[in-house]
């Protein structure tokens, strides 16, 4: 792969990186429950294993997102009608969503809990 190829990779790969968190409002929501929790995990200064388990637990969520993004508006260019498989698709990318944002709170409570109830 050729200098350019690379770098039209990554300059692709961050314009729809941009394009989801410019775009979609869910991944704005996910970004601030990012940003607080990476907020106090400085406070109450995590240690390197927490700190792994936040950052994979976060970054679990925003990747969750943008494939779910990519698939709605995949479904979207092939069909503006009903149809039972779209509206399948599109839940279950939802749900994919749904179980990291699941697993980052339980993530939360077991990293952060002992901070909380000292």
């Amino acid at each position: 792969m050729s200098k350019q190829g690379l770098s039209r990779s990554f300059s692709c790969a961050f314009a729809g990186l941009f394009d989801a968190f410019h775009h979609e409002r869910n991944m704005k929501i996910h970004l601030i429950a990012a940003v607080s929790a990476s907020s106090f995990g400085f406070i109450v200064g995590l240690g390197r294993l927490e700190w792994g388990l936040i950052v994979l637990s976060i970054f679990l969520v925003l990747i969750a997102e943008t494939i779910n993004s990519a698939i709605e508006r995949t479904v979207d260019l092939f069909t503006e009608d009903y149809h039972p498989l779209a509206r399948m698709a599109k839940n279950l990318a939802a749900g994919a969503v749904l179980l990291s944002a699941l697993n980052a709170l339980i993530m939360a409570f077991i990293v952060f809990a002992p901070y909380c109830f000292r």
